[in-house]
């Protein structure tokens, strides 16, 4: 099996995750689809993950485990980008080191992307906390499949379509060279996704789970919503990066416009609602009424969670 050309590359970015990563691989191993190699990319876990990996490298030849070269940049971009430098196969996917991937994943997604000659496939994922169960697999055989294309990106920059660096499976020949931002820590899917998919190439969404990722308080999520400031600063300059993409292909809709807007007050972060402010051309009046809101805010948050308690009454 190891000397076919595999259709599919997988690649794993890892960091002192021994403690679940067997638990992956065993999921990627039960794959229906069996022409796949998996790229672990190891960031410099000082626990036991080379040693435990061997066993598994020695069992099935798909499996190869890589340290991250110096020629990358420490961070899962740096490791997912080296992946891409190896990746053999005609499809690529991004797996995490802790989550669990659904058996039909892969042979799913082939499935929908050449049926219709697409160029990607998103699916849904669903999480769960800490151990995992086998019987959270959930078999929904009546999934929809809805075309995606340059006039949803909308959608999928506001993560409303559930974009998430697992949950989409790319023909390698469309990332046409393009690689992570190995500057950010987090976020980095978010910001890569959006230059790939502001090229104007289209996929297929399915409303089927194929993934199930693993919530855990060291994760790079986790660490963020515990206000971790490297994380967080890392969230900031993607975003910066999201709204540069979308003014200089003129696709930064006012839709959008608000969408990071409200992220900036979310995050506390003015330089980012001036940023997309100056991009999208807002007059003065507009940025003035924006700038005293966010100056106001502190005295006013308080009145608009009181209003949605009494309309939730």
């Amino acid at each position: 099996m190891n000397k076919l050309q595999p259709k599919v590359s997988v690649i794993m970015p890892t960091y002192n995750r021994a403690h679940f990563i067997g638990e992956s691989l065993d999921y990627i191993r039960e794959q229906s689809f069996v022409n796949w190699e998996c790229l672990i990319i190891d960031d410099g876990s000082t626990d036991d993950t080379e040693e435990f990996l061997e066993s598994y490298t020695v069992k099935d030849p798909r499996i190869k485990y890589y340290k991250r070269s110096q020629s990358h940049l420490k961070g899962p971009s740096g490791c997912r980008n080296q992946g891409l430098d190896l990746a053999r196969g005609e499809f690529v996917i991004f797996f995490d080191s802790d989550d669990i991937v659904h058996p039909e994943n892969l042979q799913i997604c082939i499935n929908a992307i050449t049926k219709h000659d697409f160029q990607f496939c998103r699916y849904d994922k669903k999480p769960f906390w800490k151990d995992w169960n086998k019987n959270f697999i959930f078999e929904n055989d009546n999934f929809q499949e809805t075309e995606l294309s340059l006039n949803d990106l909308s959608t999928m920059v506001t993560m409303e379509s559930g974009f998430a660096c697992c949950t989409v499976m790319w023909r390698k020949n469309c990332l046409n060279g393009l690689r992570f931002n190995e500057e950010l820590s987090y976020a980095e899917e978010w910001e890569y996704y959006t230059r790939l998919l502001s090229q104007g190439i289209k996929g297929v969404s399915i409303n089927k789970v194929l993934y199930y990722n693993r919530k855990h308080l060291e994760s790079n999520t986790g660490e963020f919503w515990a206000k971790d400031p490297v994380r967080r600063a890392s969230k900031l300059k993607a975003a910066v990066e999201v709204i540069n993409t979308l003014s200089q292909k003129g696709l930064l809709s006012p839709q959008l416009v608000q969408y990071f807007i409200r992220l900036g007050f979310f995050l506390k972060h003015k330089p980012l609602i001036d940023q997309v402010l100056k991009r999208s051309n807002a007059d003065r009046i507009k940025r003035f009424k924006y700038f005293l809101g966010y100056s106001l805010y502190p005295l006013i948050k308080p009145i608009f969670r009181m209003k949605s308690k009494i309309i939730k009454a």
